[in-house]
């Protein structure tokens, strides 16, 4: 097995680096080792105002920094007996007989049997494969350090969640060994805005005098329902396949979900006929659809009345705990509206919008 990526490793990924219990389920010994917090409190607060916290007796959510994670998923990888190639680009992909040609930008062409992409939102592999997006975000993020300010981070233990002014929209603060990550999500569209809305969001946590270890951003993208992860030979899987939750944008799980699923897939691809491959869009429809439709109502309801959303989480043991079993992994959000039919009609009626019904 060949495993190659543009970039040259260790390298930084935007990312807030939270790992849910579903994407610690998937983790090799190797990964779990780049785990640097453990998290058993959240402070939720809207535009500002008060926070409120949701804490539990156990950790519930993990962070990572993700030079470290990734290239630990890198070691595993090679230590199961794969070739690794950094500073490799894929320029495009071409169906030959048989299998899958390659072509790079150095002018490589390297032969596959089959083929997983899993080289981000705007990647080449999620083209070829005609990947339909929904919807882009765009999140900024800052790195900020803690020890060169000679303060005391006073972070320990929990995250900081702040929903926005403009609908969907929310900021955060995970800490890390020696910083903190702050970000912020909103729908593509004004970057500007979204800078300003970063700088005000810093200002209101007391937190604008840390220097600023890096500056970066991203887009985050998902899928359309039914849209394609797989042609031929070709499988899409994580980013590159709009593969994530929609109301929090979380998509480290469905990355690791459905890069296992594919990876499986493509062995038994490559050993007993692309029939099998049929197997991996079967798992996306079955296990990570479903999610991303619960997760896409639950944005439209957050979208439409975010203070609804914000007491349920906060005043309510019910929403709470509902919270921290989904960042745990002992619930998942189709099978807590699936428990609670009244509780989903309740959704997709103030959601707004029938097609969340099936």
């Amino acid at each position: 097995m060949l495993l190659v990526d543009a970039a040259r490793f260790p390298r930084y990924k935007t990312c807030g680096g939270g790992l849910i219990g579903a994407s610690l389920a998937e983790l090799p010994a190797e990964a779990a080792a780049a785990v640097v917090r453990r998290i058993d409190t959240v402070t939720v607060a809207r535009k500002g105002g008060r926070a409120r916290a949701i804490r539990s007796t156990r950790p519930f959510l993990a962070l990572t920094d993700r030079d470290r994670f990734d290239q630990a998923l890198v070691d595993a990888a090679v230590a199961a007996g794969a070739v690794f190639r950094d500073g490799v680009r894929v320029r495009r992909l071409e169906e030959i007989e048989g299998g899958v040609a390659v072509h790079t930008t150095d002018g490589v062409v390297v032969s596959a049997s089959v083929v997983v992409g899993a080289d981000g939102s705007a990647g080449v592999v999620g083209r070829f494969v005609g990947v339909r997006i929904g919807r882009s975000d765009l999140g900024l993020e800052l790195e900020l350090e803690l020890e060169l300010a000679g303060m005391e981070p006073g972070w320990a233990g929990r995250v900081h969640l702040d929903w926005g002014a403009a609908p969907g929209t929310y900021g955060w603060v995970f800490p890390k060994a020696d910083r903190l990550t702050v970000g912020v999500m909103e729908r593509k569209g004004d970057g500007g805005a979204t800078r300003r809305y970063l700088d005000r969001f810093v200002h209101e946590l007391g937190l604008g005098g840390l220097p600023v270890e890096r500056s970066s951003g991203h887009l985050t993208r998902w899928r359309e329902p039914g849209s394609p992860v797989r042609r031929g030979r070709v499988l899409v899987a994580g980013d590159a396949a709009g593969l994530l939750e929609p109301w929090t944008r979380e998509g480290i799980s469905f990355a690791l979900r459905s890069g296992r699923a594919a990876g499986e897939a493509a062995a038994a691809g490559a050993r007993n006929g692309v029939a099998r491959l049929e197997q991996y869009a079967q798992m996306v429809r079955v296990e990570l659809e479903p999610e991303q439709r619960g997760g896409a109502l639950l944005l439209r309801l957050f979208e439409r009345h975010p203070l609804l959303v914000h007491l349920a989480l906060t005043r309510t043991g019910r929403g709470a705990d509902a919270f921290v079993r989904v960042c745990r992994g002992g619930l998942s959000i189709p099978d807590g509206l699936r428990r609670h039919p009244l509780l989903r009609r309740l959704a997709v009626v103030l959601a707004g919008d029938d097609r969340a019904r099936s």
